[in-house]
């Protein structure tokens, strides 16, 4: 593994990420408790080092597939270029949306 996938993105598909993994998590009602926990852990997160994968990692594969249909190509190939240097295999890419 190289350094990229600790590299930040542009800011725009950093919020980008982060304003999709805040609305996933605001509509997680079932457990209203750990929605609010999980939103207010990352809502004050900045685009630095690994924060962007972070994002992206607290969640299972199901609801990743669910944030990545709601990026922009750009968005997505930053994600997939960081989890392909982070030594993630094609058919997981293709499970969550990014293959």
């Amino acid at each position: 593994m190289s350094k990229l996938y600790y590299s930040p993105p542009t800011d725009e598909q950093f919020n980008e990420l982060k304003e999709k993994a805040i609305e996933l998590w605001s509509g997680m009602g079932s457990e209203p408790s750990y929605s609010k926990e999980k939103i207010d852990s990352i809502k004050d997160v900045g685009n630095v080092e690994g924060n962007f994968m972070l994002l992206l990692a607290m969640f299972d594969s199901g609801n990743q597939a669910k944030v990545i249909s709601k990026l922009s190509e750009e968005t997505k190939e930053a994600i997939k270029v960081r989890m392909i240097d982070g030594g993630n295999q094609g058919y997981y890419l293709k499970m969550i949306g990014l293959w």
